[in-house]
């Protein structure tokens, strides 16, 4: 009997069925045409050309890697999977470095990687301290890439993290319908390529949505389009890139911090924008345990600042406008919420509450801040929501076993969707972050660099905050002076935090690499 020939549907069909890498090869590919057709209609034709030309050789190369890889076997389990990320954020940027290198020209292409890394991994630290030293098209590129950066965390978390454990997922108990994200145990068990495409087709919409509103809004609050684009898709993927210096001086004004403001709790839980089963009982999104930990946060440590401002305006007789207390306030708001989402924009009323009280704010605190981070399977970075209210809960809970040494706990409530060692899970990860956080410092003093410095510079990499090198230390730090081995080392630390330890100590695992 005459076997039946596929369709060209179904033939079409395999050709997209390519290894996620190189998926991600071609996505990026066909990015580059967006910042050419922006640099044409300004009449730029060599930045025009500089992303035109790499956009067309690299989506050919897609091309011939898909149809050498359509008809082979995918590299397939946990291996593949971790080994796809690290590639994503590690290799990839070599590609994306290649047309802002062309556009600049004078510039070497380790700074170039440097920034692209920084950009995939929704860091924001850049190399340029002059704004106006790179064109439109080129601040529009730097946001794409962080801006499809949180895409990939977003789409990984949920479709590679989740069902591995990891991620923030390793402290929760899986419900036996779901992966962890939302998912069936039908999409659990398909490889990490066909989960990745379902969940981003679910994601997508929503994260796509969710910028273009934001970025009408800040349109409409008077910043120009290509700023605010760059503003909107940087608030989303928390990356915290902009093409003018920071918000504080765009356009919109106030009305725009108060927009991104608003944006900035799409980091503190995944709840807000996916379904999530692991709190089945909690119908409320105010009931979710890490949008509740991050109010806490944001509502505290506002009022301590302002409380220790407000001390320092008396001590100095300049308490005489409550227009200043209610900007520095502002601020201080602000400040907090940027920072514990990893973003690190800075509001014009920061200054505003150092000049109202006459007291320089601690950057002690925007660093601790950065290194709680926002929620799991989200694009903030840090340590996780979660992790620090499951040790909360575990401190709680022993100071009561203090008063009631009998008494039986973790039953009922939210403990019933935590492991039972989901506190000793947490605690190693504190532990890995803290040894992380050592070693890399201990790297930079190594190229040269003095201890603040490079105490600034590692919690800046681990936690994915850039901007934390110009405001937390006594002067800001510029990255485009730092040693080329720094650099190295800071662009592996932003992979090291983006992924986060325990994923790099999974891959390590021999059981990964057993057939």
């Amino acid at each position: 009997m005459k076997k039946e020939r596929p369709s060209v549907r179904r033939r079409v069909a395999r050709l997209l069925r390519v290894p996620p890498f190189v998926a991600l090869m071609g996505l990026f590919a066909l990015c580059m045409y967006v910042p050419a057709i922006v640099a044409a209609t300004t009449r730029d034709w060599q930045t025009a050309r500089s992303f035109l030309q790499p956009g067309t050789l690299f989506f050919m190369v897609f091309l011939m890697f898909a149809f050498a890889t359509a008809g082979s076997p995918r590299w397939r389990g946990a291996r593949g999977d971790l080994m796809t990320l690290l590639a994503a954020f590690s290799l990839l940027p070599l590609m994306l470095a290649f047309p802002l290198w062309e556009s600049l020209q004078d510039h070497r292409y380790l700074d170039i990687y440097f920034e692209m890394v920084s950009s995939v991994t929704t860091t924001g630290a850049t190399v340029f301290d002059d704004p106006g030293r790179l064109s439109g098209a080129d601040h529009l590129w730097r946001a794409l890439v962080g801006w499809l950066g949180g895409l990939l965390m977003w789409t990984a978390a949920a479709a590679l993290l989740a069902p591995l454990r990891l991620g923030g997922f390793e402290i929760l108990r899986q419900p036996e319908h779901s992966d962890g994200s939302g998912g069936s145990r039908t999409i659990r068990r398909k490889d990490g390529s066909v989960r990745l495409r379902r969940h981003a087709a679910l994601l997508f919409p929503a994260y796509g949505a969710l910028t273009l509103v934001l970025w009408a809004g800040l349109v409409i609050a008077g910043e120009t389009p290509l700023v605010a684009a760059c503003h909107a898709m940087s608030t989303m993927a928390t990356s915290g890139i902009s093409p003018v210096g920071g918000v504080g001086v765009s356009g919109a004004g106030l009305p725009g911090e108060m927009l991104m403001f608003v944006f900035f709790g799409f980091a503190l839980s995944r709840r807000t924008f996916t379904r999530d089963h692991s709190w089945p009982d909690r119908k409320r999104i105010i009931d979710d345990p890490e949008l509740r930990m991050g109010l806490f946060f944001g509502i505290a440590v506002p009022l301590l600042l302002i409380l220790r401002h407000f001390a320092g305006a008396v001590g100095e007789d300049t308490v005489n406008s409550i227009g200043g207390g209610l900007e520095a306030l502002w601020g201080v708001v602000f400040m907090v919420m940027s920072f514990l989402s990893t973003t690190g924009f800075e509001s014009a009323g920061w200054e505003s509450a150092r000049d109202w009280s006459g007291l320089e704010t601690p950057g002690l605190i925007l660093l601790g801040l950065a290194m709680i981070g926002g929620g799991v399977a989200t694009t903030a970075g840090g340590v996780k929501l979660l992790r620090v209210y499951v040790l909360y809960r575990h401190a709680n809970r022993e100071l009561e076993r203090l008063v009631h040494p009998s008494s039986v706990g973790g039953s009922g409530g939210q403990a019933r969707y935590l492991r039972r060692q989901g506190a000793y899970m947490a605690w190693i990860f504190f532990m890995l972050f803290a040894i992380s956080i050592a070693a890399v410092m201990l790297a930079l003093s190594l190229a040269g660099l003095d201890f603040e410095t490079a105490l600034v510079l590692t919690i800046a990499a681990l936690s994915t905050t850039g901007p934390l090198a110009e405001l937390a230390g006594e002067s800001p730090i510029s990255y485009a002076v730092l040693p080329d081995a720094a650099k190295l080392i800071l662009a592996g630390s932003m992979v090291l935090g983006r992924l986060e330890t325990l994923a790099i100590v999974a891959l390590l695992n021999p059981e990964f690499w057993r057939k």
